[in-house]
């Protein structure tokens, strides 16, 4: 790779507890999702630090902190993409959409839904034909829409979003701005418990790759301390999905709430 250990900073404060956080792994920039499949990439030379937090385990690529949209476009969500990520134009919005729909039915015109990380806006677009009161919004597509204009609602879905954020204070923050009082985040994302750990480096992992925009990585315990700056409670159905919330909404069926751990009441 083009740089060494020693050439990179060995020191970081995490963005999630201020917990003082190490380097721990480096991988090439082209490792892809797409491994997991037996489909490699030719190596990129560039290397990508991750640091992970000694506290909360929050594990993360400090190089992308300070990229500009225009840099991700070009570098990451090029026409190249869809190498690394074949299902996100439409077979995952349609399966996303078709499991909601499932689980939720028709809901009442008054709850709104936003697809928070909505890419192209498909999902939206498949739950109106349901009737729902759904719209998309996503920060790097809609970067010229401010999101205090777009009010706030009863349920968000974010779906495969925060491992592609750089700035996880940002994305908490409009989720804030944006959830109403009493309703409920609906996120999936891979959690990290099991398949990070001293012995278990990030080279291991599918999941840890830099070409599909994958720099956030998150334990558990990382997830449940973010809820709980947000005033939130965090419950998780399996180790990719999971739910933010403060109460029940009583539009949401009991089936849904039931398969949670615990008492989500």
């Amino acid at each position: 790779m083009a740089s060494s250990w020693s050439q990179a900073q060995t020191r970081f404060t995490c963005p999630v507890c201020r917990g003082a956080c190490l380097l721990f792994d480096v991988v090439d920039f082209n490792k892809s999702c797409e491994e997991a499949k037996g489909k490699y990439l030719n190596l990129s030379g560039i290397p990508v630090y991750y640091a992970r937090c000694v506290i909360c385990e929050f594990c993360f690529a400090p190089m992308f902190s300070n990229w500009s949209p225009e840099e991700f476009a070009l570098r990451i969500y090029n026409d190249q993409y869809v190498k690394v990520d074949p299902d996100y134009i439409e077979v995952r919005p349609r399966y996303n959409a078709a499991a909601l729909i499932s689980t939720f039915g028709s809901l009442p015109a008054s709850v709104r839904h936003l697809d928070y990380g909505g890419g192209n806006g498909l999902l939206s677009t498949l739950l109106r034909k349901s009737n729902w009161n759904s719209r998309s919004y996503d920060p790097f597509v809609d970067r010229d829409t401010k999101i205090e204009q777009l009010g706030q609602f009863d349920f968000i879905t974010a779906y495969e979003v925060f491992e592609h954020t750089s700035d996880i204070q940002k994305l908490m923050s409009d989720l804030r701005l944006l959830l109403s009082p009493g309703g409920f985040i609906l996120f999936s994302t891979l959690l990290s418990d099991g398949n990070v750990r001293a012995n278990r480096r990030l080279s291991n992992w599918w999941y840890a790759s830099p070409r599909n925009g994958h720099m956030s990585l998150f334990s558990g315990k990382c997830v449940a301390r973010l809820g709980q700056n947000s005033g939130w409670n965090f419950r998780s159905f399996d180790n990719g999905h999971h739910v933010f919330f403060t109460a029940v909404p009583p539009w949401a069926p009991q089936t849904f709430w039931a398969r949670l751990p615990g008492d989500p009441a």
